[in-house]
């Protein structure tokens, strides 16, 4: 996967790309609970690093 097919931009696409609402990814971003960055002003994240994330906690959860 390219970085510009794994690059996501702005809660919109993140929240679109987890399934949930922009709020709850607002939520988990400033708990620091979703790998992201800034670039900007605007946070973005990577998918790869989001299911990566995500499959981590399913295995520790």
């Amino acid at each position: 996967m390219s970085l510009a097919d794994d690059l996501l931009k702005g809660v919109p696409e993140i929240a679109h790309h987890m399934g949930k609402t922009e709020r709850a990814t607002y939520h988990l971003i400033y708990n620091n609970q979703l790998p992201h960055f800034k670039i900007g002003g605007r946070i973005h994240a990577r998918k790869s690093e989001l299911d990566a994330a995500f499959r981590s906690q399913a295995v520790n959860g």
